[in-house]
């Protein structure tokens, strides 16, 4: 009986001392001292427990502290970049005239060599047509990275993906993303960059999927993409594992052109976005879902064609 009344503290106990450990051993890799501490206070909540009354008033000012330590953490907008997220995509708007800052056009030489160049370039919303979904994915093909690029009727391209912006020596870590460890980082590319980075170099599998909007819906995206680099690029925000992430950031883009999008397990497991895609009614092409996955993979298609070759045009070629 004197075990189960004790047993949810144990049981908050432990858990919080797992989570706390975790958010420390990431915000400071380097300083095992820092754990040290953690586990001489823990020793003390627990001898706290067993000698007095006082052990759930120790823990609740204990939580307070580390909630306290935790709320302070904020995102920064001054780091030491990694070159690839060094720059954050801004817009100038002035009516279908979208003018993007920062458009990245690096030529790679391998998964993390590249010449790097960021580019300014303009728009005419008035000749956008078309939008493409990708995914890519590296183990897991329920783990994907979503990408969106978009087409216009003068052949320009553009492609929208939310990452991480690591520093530099940093990698990328699904533990970290949950413990404040990045910010949120929005990249506008060349095709040519941020896919072919992917197809030829980091040998991911990669499928692209043309995805049927109106219009009015198509603009209404785009300019989401927009406000929010434009946002994010002067207020940073954290990137998160599960709430902030390429696939729950795009999720929150689309409440724009439909307010009542169901949840679905492809905003944690993104490599099930194409099964969305088809209840919703909004992937092009003929035949059934597993037909459109085979024709969506651009992967073998990218890494046959060329020196030289029109990238973009390959990787939508039958």
């Amino acid at each position: 009986m004197r075990f189960l009344k004790a047993a949810p503290f144990w049981l908050v106990f432990v858990l919080g001392l797992a989570w706390v450990a975790t958010a420390l051993w990431v915000q400071f890799p380097n300083a095992p001292w820092v754990l040290a501490g953690l586990a001489l206070v823990a020793l003390g909540v627990v001898t706290v427990r067993l000698k007095t009354r006082w052990g759930w008033a120790v823990l609740a000012v204990v939580a307070a502290v580390v909630g306290l330590w935790y709320g302070s953490l904020t995102p920064r907008l001054d780091r030491d970049w990694a070159s690839d997220v060094a720059h954050i995509v801004t817009a100038d708007v002035s009516g279908d005239q979208v003018t993007l800052h920062n458009v990245r056009n690096f030529v790679w030489t391998d998964d993390s060599h590249a010449q790097e160049r960021w580019e300014t370039r303009s728009y005419d919303l008035s000749k956008l047509v078309s939008a493409d979904v990708l995914t890519s994915s590296w183990s897991s093909p329920a783990i994907a990275h979503l990408l969106v690029s978009f087409g216009f009727s003068d052949g320009q391209r553009v492609v929208f993906s939310v990452e991480i912006r690591k520093e530099k020596g940093e990698a990328f870590s699904s533990v970290g993303g949950f413990f404040r460890q990045f910010e949120l980082a929005l990249i506008a590319a060349d095709e040519a960059d941020i896919i072919k980075l992917r197809t030829n170099y980091r040998d991911e599998d990669v499928h692209l999927y043309p995805i049927n909007l109106p219009p009015e819906a198509l603009r209404t995206m785009f300019t989401q993409y927009v406000d929010l680099g434009n946002r994010i690029a002067t207020k940073a925000e954290f990137y998160n594992t599960v709430t902030a992430n390429c696939t729950s950031v795009v999720w929150g883009l689309t409440h724009a052109l439909k307010a009542d999008v169901p949840w679905d397990r492809s905003l944690v497991f993104s490599g099930y976005l194409p099964e969305f895609m088809m209840r919703m009614n909004i992937l092009q092409g003929p035949g059934t879902l597993d037909q459109i996955i085979q024709r969506a993979a651009i992967s073998a298609k990218a890494k046959a064609l060329p020196e030289g070759a029109d990238y973009s045009a390959g990787i939508r070629a039958p």
